[in-house]
C-alpha cells in the first residue's frame, strides 16, 4: 500500500488544486442533497441539477413529497434515469424520515442506511457534507483513481475501498479528500483516457510509474 509521505503528498497536491473541495450537487436544504445523491446514482450531477430546482418547486416540503405520487415525481426525474425506481425511494423516503425522525435527516450510518435507496456512499455524504463527520464517499472516481495511484489495492467493491482508505486517509481529511477525487477524475484521471502526461500526481501514481515502465520496455 501507499507510503504515509506519499499519501500526505497527494492529499496537499489536491488541495491546492481545489481549494474549495465542495460537493458540485445542489440543494439548500439536508434533505434536498439527500434526494439529489438518490438520483445521481448512474446519472451526473450536472444533469441532477439541472432536474432539481423544478422537482424541488414543485415538492417544496418533505411533506409534499411524502404525500407525492411517484408518478408524478418520476416525470420530474425522467431524464436521470431510472426513474420509476429513484421516484418512489423518493417518496418512500419523505415518509420514513417524517415518521422515525421528526422530520429531520438523520446523523448516524445505521438510521441513514435504513432509508429506501440509501447506501453506504450516500450515507457517507450526508454524514460528511451535512454532519461534519469523517466520511469515505467511494464513488466511481474515487475507487478508480484510489486504485490507479495505489492508495488503495485496484479492488472495486465499495465497501472494501472504504475500509482501506479509513486506513489511509486521515478522518479529518477524508471527507475533502474524497470530493476532490471527484473533481480531479473529471478534469484528469478520467475513465477512459486519464491525462497522466503533466499530471500532478504522477509521481506517486502506481499507474502511472507502470505506464512509463511498459514504455522504456517496449522500445
Amino acid at each position: 500500500m501507499k507510503s504515509k509521505a506519499a499519501v500526505k503528498r497527494i492529499i496537499e497536491t489536491l488541495k491546492g488544486i481545489y481549494p474549495d473541495a465542495l460537493c458540485s450537487l445542489q440543494y439548500k436544504k439536508d434533505y434536498e442533497l439527500l434526494f439529489a445523491v438518490r438520483l445521481s446514482a448512474q446519472c451526473t450531477d450536472e444533469r441532477v441539477n439541472k432536474v432539481t430546482p423544478a422537482l424541488f418547486a414543485r415538492f417544496p416540503t418533505l411533506e409534499s413529497f411524502a404525500e407525492a405520487d411517484p408518478a408524478e415525481v418520476g416525470e420530474y426525474i425522467r431524464s436521470c434515469g431510472f426513474f420509476n425506481g429513484k421516484a418512489r425511494d423518493l417518496v418512500a423516503c419523505a415518509q420514513q424520515i417524517l415518521e422515525r425522525h421528526g422530520g429531520k435527516v438523520p446523523g448516524t450510518m445505521e438510521e441513514l442506511t435504513a432509508l429506501s435507496g440509501v447506501g453506504r456512499k450516500t450515507a457517507n455524504l450526508i454524514l460528511g457534507d451535512v454532519f461534519g463527520q469523517p466520511a469515505y464517499v467511494c464513488d466511481t472516481h474515487c475507487i478508480r483513481i484510489t486504485g490507479r495511484l495505489g492508495i488503495t489495492d485496484g479492488s472495486k467493491d465499495p465497501v472494501q475501498v472504504e475500509r482501506q482508505l479509513r486506513q489511509s486517509i486521515p478522518p479529518k481529511e477524508s471527507s475533502d479528500f474524497c470530493h476532490r477525487m471527484v473533481l480531479f477524475g473529471r478534469d484528469t484521471c478520467t475513465a477512459r483516457s486519464p491525462k497522466c502526461e503533466g499530471c500532478p500526481l504522477s509521481g506517486d501514481c502506481d499507474s502511472a510509474k507502470a505506464a512509463v515502465k511498459a514504455a522504456k520496455a517496449a522500445k
